[in-house]
């Protein structure tokens, strides 16, 4: 999370994940350097290679747009990942918060309760579960770390089971944790995350350092319940403007399939409604709080 070398390191990844078929090039002999080298890149976007270099290096941080342009159009990249590099680029000045600590409005713990057939929470800047339905608890209930989507995913070892798709889910987590440190590569807490993944996860370190941005709003999900087995979900993701860096994320079934049915199963486990009471979050700082 080094601030200095976040563009740099971006476009270095990029780099050695494009191959030369995709550009156009032709293989000729043996290569050690995984996909394009920097002079390629330089031919291709139109600027010396000592400005590439120093634009991996970190020494040059103020590439124009026309020189943007140039890369994401070398290296392939999609609208997200080009919007991303433009963001380490030409970071714009944000309102961050003074304390780790995030709040969820009364107003938005009324509105999770609209949602009691389906699992819905509040995710927090850093993928923290501020708070959640009582189908989400019993979706979640019982699992380690399941105070943070990150966490439970890369420090869990039931995780694997619980997402039968791992590798795409932790790839999906670290990708959206990845345009934060984008849009925001100054926050004071990101990096304590990021360190704390990297220490004691080795998966995280490896896909970490691919710097894949993905920031979807609607994906599907699956998720193998230890109670009511498996259940392939949709999810649509909402900002929620009055809370900057809060999500509103809610999941839903196909009408008629298997994963409906086992909603209704699962809404079996769900304690009786009740007021919602904030508590401090198992595993969190204090301050951060999810419903019960």
């Amino acid at each position: 999370m080094d601030r200095q070398r976040l563009l740099g390191d971006f476009l270095r990844a990029r780099r050695e994940s494009t191959r030369l078929e995709d550009v156009g090039l032709t293989r000729v002999g043996r290569r050690r350097t995984p996909g394009l080298r920097r002079e390629e890149v330089a031919m291709l976007a139109g600027v010396s290679t000592d400005y590439y270099v120093r634009l991996e290096q970190g020494r040059e941080r103020r590439p124009s747009e026309q020189v943007l342009d140039a890369l994401a159009r070398v290296l392939e990249l999609d609208p997200a990942a080009t919007e991303h590099l433009y963001e380490l680029a030409h970071p714009r000045p944000r309102q961050r918060p003074a304390r780790r600590e995030e709040e969820v409005a009364p107003g938005l713990l009324r509105l999770l309760r609209l949602w009691d057939h389906t699992p819905a929470f509040i995710r927090g800047r850093w993928m923290d579960l501020l708070a959640t339905n009582g189908m989400a608890d019993a979706l979640y209930g019982g699992l380690d770390h399941n105070d943070n989507l990150l966490r439970l995913c890369f420090l869990n070892p039931e995780a694997r089971a619980f997402y039968p798709d791992w590798e795409q889910s932790a790839a999906l987590k670290a990708a959206q944790l990845r345009t934060g440190a984008g849009t925001d590569p100054d926050d004071p807490f990101l990096p304590q995350l990021v360190d704390e993944l990297s220490d004691q996860s080795a998966e995280f370190v490896r896909i970490w350092a691919r710097h894949d941005v993905l920031p979807r709003h609607t994906e599907r999900k699956r998720f193998r319940h230890p109670i009511v087995g498996e259940l392939m979900l949709s999810y649509e993701v909402f900002t929620i403007n009055s809370a900057p860096g809060q999500q509103l994320v809610i999941f839903q079934a196909d009408p008629g399939s298997p994963s409906e049915r086992g909603l209704a199963m699962l809404s079996s486990l769900v304690r009786p409604p009740q007021e919602p009471v904030l508590v401090p979050q198992a595993g969190a700082a204090p301050g951060v709080h999810r419903q019960i």
